[in-house]
């Protein structure tokens, strides 16, 4: 058992906190921006909470966090009452925040300096994944501090690998982003010429999905696609955000990424459809809206 942190408990961090206490058998604490819900995590899971990053962190063996965006990392890290400050020489700083590899990397630096370790861990899998207990989730770092870590980690995952330095975590995360994007567009765009020639598309997918199509994307998406239901999964507003992320990254090292910087305007479209939190499955409502 070890003493741990988590910090922003959101759809994501909600129950990865939970499984660190339940199925890990750790001591957590938590820390949430809205003290509401960290009141109702302490209700339902136990454990305890604190007022500030700082309080969350202090004489933790392991300190999670898996908050928005870069500035929401560097706050709850650097910032006044971040949680940098407070953690034990020797304590481990994971981050399952998806943020940008830049970040990661001014973290793993800043960590090192204060004597603590640091992992950027941003996960995969969704919201199910993260309740189920059965995230991917991909690591950057030291050898030493990823086997320390791991263990841990596993309390919340069926798939926990080391990618690399500091900062490796965050880029295969926008490889899996990337991927995704094209594969979703590409099922949307599948759904709908079977649509508009008159098949079925239940028996449609049936049999490519045991072919060179299928996907975990087409297995677990194309009923709710094909019923018009949206309200699944990874928001849009997430994914604009993951894929701003990715061109960002692209614009730096020279990558070419013409599908995704198309498929991030086609959900720019959607959100301005009014689909900022459909999940991403909803390019489907882009191709068939009328006019």
């Amino acid at each position: 058992m070890a003493k741990v942190a988590f910090i922003g408990l959101g759809i994501m961090g909600y129950p990865m906190a939970a499984h660190l206490k339940n199925r890990g058998g750790h001591d957590v604490t938590v820390y949430n921006r809205t003290a509401a819900k960290a009141e109702k995590w302490v209700a339902e899971h136990g454990g305890a909470m604190a007022p500030t990053p700082a309080e969350a962190a202090r004489d933790k063996d392991f300190v999670f966090a898996c908050v928005g965006n870069d500035d929401d990392l560097r706050s709850v890290t650097l910032g006044e009452d971040g949680a940098f400050a407070a953690m034990k020489a020797g304590a481990v700083f994971i981050d399952n925040t998806t943020a940008s590899a830049t970040i990661a990397r001014a973290l793993a630096s800043e960590a090192q300096k204060r004597g603590l370790g640091f992992i950027d861990a941003p996960v995969s899998g969704g919201q199910a994944g993260a309740e189920n207990g059965v995230l991917t989730v991909m690591c950057g770092g030291d050898q030493a501090t990823f086997d320390k870590a791991k263990p841990v980690i596993e309390a919340y995952a069926r798939m926990v690998g080391l990618m690399g330095p500091a900062g490796a975590g965050q880029l295969t995360k926008m490889v899996n982003q990337i991927c995704i994007a094209g594969l979703v567009q590409g099922l949307a765009e599948g759904i709908h010429f079977g649509k508009k020639a008159g098949l079925d598309i239940e028996k449609v997918v049936e049999v490519i999905s045991k072919g060179a199509a299928g996907s975990w994307q087409m297995e677990n998406r194309y009923k709710t696609m094909n019923a018009g239901q949206y309200n699944f999964g990874f928001a849009v507003d997430w994914m604009r955000k993951d894929l701003g992320i990715c061109l960002a990254e692209a614009n730096e090292n020279g990558a070419k990424l013409p599908v995704t910087a198309l498929v991030d305007q086609f959900y720019k479209e959607v959100q301005e459809m009014g689909g900022r939190r459909w999940d991403t499955s909803s390019l489907l409502a882009r191709l068939e809206r009328k006019g």
